[in-house]
């Protein structure tokens, strides 16, 4: 077993970590940090927990630490739900001490030597962490990348083999991408919020680290372009993406692709049986009904009409967030980087 800690933990993500990690079959979750007020306290005693899974009462006892490189002296690995301006400089810190990081933080995600990864499409950046390991440190950063980035990027993974060159796209995000507390009942009900803080940015940039060449000590970003428009919507959870793109194949051609697409690995504990499922109802993908695919770890693609357009959909605190670093670090491990 793998000792492992999250950073963060009673938080929206963090809740998540560690609802996913508490029983994993690989991982021995040991260690959890939050805030001063929090330190020295029971867990079970500090978190507020709001998930709608149940909460694991094997983690009640562990008495919660700060978030220091010191707190996690008897880690292997962590997962990081910290916010980016505390991430930026703590993460560095716990990598330079031997320990393994595996965030969810934007911090660190466009580094040069940092691989920001979904194990579907591009296992082979993990190749980033001997270029950390180069500089003499014997931990590393490995990051996933935003929320919407990873419903997009999965739903374009089985279209690699055509050719495009645009890829355009319209988010209707859910409020818990903003956090228990990110998205006000006053602001968010009875409307659509056209607009989310970098969000834009973040999908444009992250696509195309993701899906390019790595050629064994960089990326070479991906040769298209992606244009994104965000907008927040009054669903709990769930990110839907409209997409359009250049592809000329046939609507026919498109489907037969997600139908044949296949992970490059197996056996991974977090692992959904189809990492992306097409829907042939002519209103699916939905958030209520298609959420939950796979454990929260599935993304649906569904609506595929000439253009080429579709519509995509995944859970953005599940695969878009924590599982996406438990997905991680589980390649991880099983590469033996561990």
């Amino acid at each position: 077993m793998i000792n492992v800690g999250v950073l963060g933990a009673t938080g929206a993500v963090g809740q998540r970590f560690v609802q996913l990690l508490a029983d994993h079959p690989w991982f021995n979750l040991q260690t959890l940090t939050a805030s001063e007020r929090s330190a020295g306290k029971p867990y079970g005693k500090v978190v507020n927990w709001r998930l709608d899974a149940p909460y694991p009462d094997n983690v009640s006892d562990i008495v919660v630490t700060p978030t220091t490189v010191e707190s996690l002296k008897d880690c292997d690995l962590v997962f990081s739900a910290l916010p980016a301006e505390v991430a930026t400089s703590l993460e560095t810190e716990i990598a330079g001490a031997g320990i393994a990081v595996c965030s969810n933080a934007r911090s660190h995600r466009m580094d040069p030597d940092v691989p920001l990864v979904i194990p579907e499409v591009n296992p082979d950046h993990l190749g980033l962490i001997d270029v950390q390991r180069d500089r003499g440190s014997g931990g590393f950063i490995v990051t996933n990348p935003n929320c919407s980035t990873i419903v997009l990027t999965l739903a374009l993974a089985p279209l690699r083999s055509f050719e495009f060159h645009d890829v355009r796209a319209a988010t209707m995000q859910a409020i818990s991408g903003g956090g228990f507390a990110g998205v006000s009942a006053m602001d968010i009900y009875d409307n659509v919020i056209p607009y989310i803080g970098s969000e834009e940015e973040k999908i444009e940039t992250e696509t195309l680290k993701i899906m390019g060449t790595f050629n064994g000590s960089e990326v070479i970003p991906a040769p298209f372009s992606v244009s994104a428009s965000c907008n927040r919507v009054p669903v709990i959870d769930g990110h839907t993406i409209a997409v359009w793109i250049d592809v000329k194949e046939s609507v026919a051609e498109v489907k037969k692709a997600y139908a044949t697409f296949k992970s490059p690995f197996s056996n991974l504990p977090l692992q959904p049986a189809k990492a992306v499922e097409l829907l042939e109802q002519s209103d699916r993908p939905q958030p209520r009904l298609d959420r939950n695919r796979g454990r929260g770890m599935t993304v649906s693609v569904g609506r595929i009409r000439e253009g080429l357009r579709f519509v995509a959909l995944g859970h953005n605190t599940i695969r878009g967030a924590a599982g996406a670093s438990v997905l991680n670090a589980e390649l991880i491990y099983s590469r033996k980087y561990l």
